[in-house]
């Protein structure tokens, strides 16, 4: 009897042990990767202070339009050949971030403090919605993930900005949310779909992201409404810069289409997007200069890399669970998406993720904000997928940076958020436990 009853003891007793054991392993990994990412932070922010043209740029434009000039054309910038890109309004909304100077001199440490404030922002999903287990793997996420935040540092960028809206916006759009979709307050909701459309406005090019809110557990009246007002904010900054600075405007198109001559065009900067990929795919086979089979190029590309796994993984996540009989496959879907609420936001932060990779234009320091995306997803994993994410998005390029290696005019960058992306999406259940503390 005693040995029967020390056999049901120790069978008791290897779980909680294996658990234990898994969490732990799973707490050092994650703290050697903070390590490491911490070590890359503070050689970038000693690097040489020539760098953070971006924030040179930017405020040289705003100083510009106070003295009355055209801050499109470079030869009315201070210190620079780079081109200012953004609408005509914002010059007067960073006019406060660039007085007296204090942004461009002391940018690396503001914009560190703005990426921790936004890895805090972030929601979580699922059960794990607070505590070191949610906030460590989002900072570190943040701050290493695909080189994006060591972009920013290097030079100055204010994707930064754009990563504080979406972060804010994400909190607001993700909160819990009711399956009965009734009585809940849909004004945060609202606030975050306003925000979303101030961000997609500050990069024209990532417009489609807001299609994701379609995937939000809302009905559907409500899902376009928040999709209305999240356009109807993407536009507000350009009829306005329309409206208040029409020369501007046309001096605006004019830089970004590369019509003013003799001077650097945003548009056509080497940059590391699913669109250059296949520019450099119809190069290799001689029909670089025709536009049709380069959009075609990057039709097929978007499609079998991003979007089709995308859409046959939720196609089967969904199947397995089942649909409702007797109605439209749509009508089915958002059913399915309301009586599985945090599956439904996994799946929504998933299609941003899908999105913004398929944007014609991704510059290196816009991996900052799909490193914002993964951050919401990385810490419901199990802990062995969240390990190797982890290794796959921080750990390895972080090494590769310290090393001296340059993720630069090469597609390094988008092939490590594109793996990532293939582990993130959804499969069936394995049986492991997602970690509960590190």
């Amino acid at each position: 009897m005693t040995s029967l009853a020390s056999s049901v003891v120790s069978g008791q007793q290897r779980p909680v042990a294996a658990g234990t054991s898994g969490r732990t392993w799973l707490t050092r990994f994650i703290l050697a990767v903070a390590v490491l990412v911490a070590t890359s932070v503070a050689i970038d922010l000693g690097a040489d202070e020539t760098f953070g043209w971006d924030a040179r740029v930017n405020c040289a434009a705003v100083d510009a339009h106070v003295a009355g000039l055209d801050p499109y054309y470079v030869k009315n910038l201070k210190d620079t050949k780079l081109s200012y890109p953004y609408l005509p309004v914002t010059l007067d909304a960073f006019r406060p971030l660039c007085a007296g100077g204090v942004l461009v001199a002391h940018y690396k440490p503001i914009f560190l403090v703005l990426a921790l404030i936004c890895a805090l922002l972030l929601p979580g999903l699922g059960k794990s919605r607070g505590g070191m287990q949610d906030v460590a793997p989002r900072i570190v996420f943040a701050l290493g993930g695909f080189l994006g935040f060591e972009w920013i540092i290097a030079t100055g960028n204010f994707a930064i900005l754009s990563g504080l809206f979406t972060a804010a916006s994400l909190a607001l759009l993700l909160r819990p949310a009711q399956s009965d979709g009734g009585g809940a307050s849909i004004a945060p909701q609202l606030a975050g779909a306003a925000l979303l459309g101030l961000v997609t406005s500050f990069k024209l090019v990532f417009f489609p992201v807001l299609a994701a809110l379609y995937f939000l557990p809302l009905p559907r009246g409500r899902k376009f409404l928040l999709i209305a007002v999240a356009a109807a904010m993407f536009a507000l900054p350009i009829l306005a810069s329309l409206a208040i600075y029409p020369d501007l405007f046309k001096s605006w198109l004019s830089a970004i289409f590369g019509q003013i001559p003799g001077q650097h065009a945003p548009g056509n900067e080497v940059n590391p997007s699913l669109l250059f990929m296949s520019l450099t795919l119809a190069d290799r086979v001689g029909l670089a200069g025709s536009k049709p089979v380069v959009a075609v190029f990057y039709g097929l590309i978007a499609v079998a890399l991003v979007l089709a796994p995308l859409a046959v993984s939720v196609w089967r996540m969904v199947k397995a669970q089942g649909l409702a009989v007797n109605t439209s496959l749509l009508r089915a879907f958002d059913d399915w998406l309301m009586r599985n609420p945090e599956a439904a936001m996994r799946i929504t932060v998933l299609a941003m993720y899908a999105l913004y990779l398929c944007a014609p234009r991704l510059k290196e320091y816009a991996f900052f904000e799909v490193a914002l995306y993964a951050a919401i997803l990385v810490p419901a994993l199990p802990a062995t997928m969240m390990a190797a994410v982890l290794a796959i998005a921080v750990a390895i390029p972080t090494l590769a940076s310290v090393s001296g290696i340059a993720f630069m005019g090469g597609f390094g960058q988008l092939a490590i958020a594109l793996i990532c992306f293939w582990l993130l999406l959804p499969r069936e259940p394995s049986g492991e436990a997602t970690p509960q503390a590190i």
